[in-house]
């Protein structure tokens, strides 16, 4: 079941960096959310009971803290709450995902730097949504786009398989991979944004030419 959510969590992920980036409505990404989350949070009550073994407890905390994040992110944008307080919720899961990632250092390496990356993921919606620094959107949504089929798609693949590997080498390459896709969102992010400016200055650069002849027009009006 945890591979399971962990596998909806790329769809989400994905879903809703396309939809912060502007190529899908944000309704539908809302929609998504809600549906996972709350599918999310029943399983997580499902691992947790009854008796959980050694291990379960933190994995039941990681599907809860997924689904209550989906289930927050579609009611903000369906109710219109103002993302204000989603942000400060995201703040403090990014803490706990710091927590898990330590936890999970020696006996799952791979997990602990996956909750890493995840962790980075809900700190930007801390800072876009909590701080409003709304400029970080554009490197958020490319951040979620990258990232999501690495932390989560893949990994799910994996564990289903029973191909999970707890190599340290192989969480070495993930940490490796995941720095160099946060940086290309970086790039991507800054090409986006230039490419948003030069659509806009060449939209208004017709209207500034012919404000001349407007001014002629009225003249000879005259």
């Amino acid at each position: 079941m945890p591979y399971m959510c962990l596998l909806l969590s790329g769809a989400v992920l994905l879903v809703n960096g396309l939809a912060t980036l502007g190529h899908l409505p944000r309704r539908d990404a809302a929609v998504l959310s809600l549906v996972v989350g709350i599918l999310q949070l029943v399983l997580g009550v499902v691992v947790l009971s009854p008796g959980p073994s050694a291990g379960e407890p933190l994995t039941g905390a990681g599907m809860f803290l997924f689904g209550l994040t989906y289930v927050y992110v579609g009611l903000d944008f369906l109710l219109g709450l103002g993302s204000k307080g989603l942000g400060w919720f995201c703040g403090m899961v990014a803490f706990v995902g710091l927590l898990l990632a330590a936890a999970w250092l020696r006996e799952d390496p791979l997990l602990a730097v996956l909750w890493l990356g995840w962790s980075a993921l809900w700190g930007l919606f801390f800072v876009s949504m909590a701080l409003g620094l709304v400029r970080m959107d554009l490197f958020t949504g490319w951040a979620l786009v990258l990232t999501s089929q690495v932390t989560a798609t893949i990994p799910a693949f994996l564990g289903l398989a029973g191909l999970w590997p707890r190599s340290p080498s192989v969480a070495a390459a993930a940490s490796v991979l995941l720095t160099g896709l946060f940086v290309l969102a970086g790039v991507l992010a800054r090409r986006t944004l230039a490419a948003h400016r030069r659509a806009r200055a060449d939209a208004v650069a017709p209207d500034r030419a012919l404000q001349p002849l407007s001014m002629s027009a009225k003249e000879g009006a005259r």
